[in-house]
């Protein structure tokens, strides 16, 4: 019971990443505010989110995962429900800010919870956990878009309802985890960066992910649909992503390897982008869902690198890699609607492309960097990257 009740909760964690998505344009509509302004909802919510992948292993491996669960739990159950109440798009930003540093607690904790609580051993537990990000992914658009059509509010309320209902659970099933043996610090996952193949990884993943979140923020203003429409395209997109990340990348990594299936997966997502940004409306629904089995692909094997080229705990190497970048995630939903404003409304996606163009030579520049650890072990699921499957993802 402890197992499902924090598996449950992730899904709703997961949930709030693209829950808003569908109603960006009802947002701005509503509360009177820009693009670029509405954007900030991402960007506030990342920002912290880099800032507290230093603190998360700081305060788990001091009050223990069961304490740290429950009070980001608390903190996505209070800033969600206050995000509901916002008469600005100020105070919007500012709650989603706060919701972004109870989901990186919660998130970044939930799955070292899941593998300790679990009687089926790490792989069932890690495997659960990956279903729970994909499911948590595709679904959060369609919530979005059902409460969202009804009112803009509504999808933030019922989030905080979710939420709480997750907390009740955790506090009555979940025991007491055992703590790390060794605390860790601030400026340990500052120092695994010292690595040269941990720092190659999460410098191709920052420009790898400045492309991710251009398409997850700034599509649904160029797709220009109703909440319920822009819900169906997302989750769609959410369930190639889910396939791809769990199911299909480690056997293409079995056959072709890691460093190839990211470099060919990273061009095509390329390409798909280009295409996206000058194609019709049908071929932009169209590469957006598409661009789901890349992002898919990308995440799985940009974890498991980050897990496996250095010799730094997993724990450690995660929050290292995710402080560098989530600084994409939080710059691209900012940028792309300002680059559109400057210029016209194809060259945000040609920007996105060549960040992962970028990402791809980066990968195989530092080829042998990354290779070094990388493929002495077999392709996994992802593990102690909480955030990153996107879980990554």
């Amino acid at each position: 019971m402890a197992v499902w009740a924090t598996a449950g909760a992730s899904v709703v964690a997961f949930m709030g990443i693209g829950l808003v998505d569908p109603i960006l344009p009802s947002i701005a509509k509503g509360l009177n505010a820009s693009n670029s302004q509405v954007s900030l909802l991402f960007t506030s919510y990342f920002l912290i989110t880099a800032v507290a992948m230093l603190v998360t292993g700081f305060v788990s491996s001091r009050i223990g995962g069961r304490k740290t669960l429950l009070a980001g739990l608390a903190l996505v159950v209070i800033f969600a429900a206050l995000s509901g109440t916002s008469s600005s798009v100020g105070e919007l930003v500012g709650f989603r800010a706060g919701w972004g540093l109870g989901n990186a607690l919660f998130v970044s904790t939930s799955l070292a919870v899941i593998v300790g609580a679990a009687a089926g051993g790490s792989a069932a537990a890690i495997l659960l956990y990956e279903s729970a990000l994909g499911l948590g992914m595709a679904c959060g658009p369609l919530l979005g878009a059902v409460l969202g059509d009804m009112k803009w509010r509504y999808p933030f309320f019922g989030t905080a309802v979710l939420m709480a209902i997750g907390f009740l659970a955790i506090t009555v099933f979940l025991k007491e985890q055992p703590r790390p043996a060794r605390k860790t610090s601030l400026l340990d996952p500052i120092r695994a960066l010292g690595h040269g193949g941990l720092a190659s990884a999460a410098v191709s993943a920052f420009f790898y992910n400045y492309a991710f979140f251009t398409v997850l923020a700034f599509t649904p203003f160029v797709l220009d649909m109703s909440p319920y429409k822009s819900g169906g395209v997302f989750f769609a997109w959410g369930v190639l992503l889910a396939v791809f990340s769990v199911l299909l990348a480690p056997r293409l990594q079995r056959r072709f390897g890691s460093l190839r299936v990211l470099g060919g997966s990273l061009v095509l997502l390329a390409v798909d982008l280009v295409v996206l940004g000058y194609g019709d409306h049908t071929t932009a629904v169209v590469c957006t869902v598409v661009s789901g089995a890349f992002i898919g692909l990308n995440n799985t094997v940009f974890t498991e690198l980050a897990l496996g080229v250095s010799d730094a705990p997993r724990p450690v190497a995660s929050a290292g890699y995710n402080f560098v970048r989530w600084f994409a995630a939080a710059a691209a939903p900012f940028l792309a609607p300002k680059i559109a404003e400057w210029t016209d409304v194809r060259v945000p996606f040609l920007v996105a492309a060549l960040a992962a163009a970028v990402g791809a030579g980066v990968v195989a520049v530092r080829r042998r960097a990354l290779t070094l650890r990388a493929e002495e072990l077999e392709p996994r699921h992802a593990t102690e990257d909480g955030i990153a499957v996107f879980a990554n993802q």
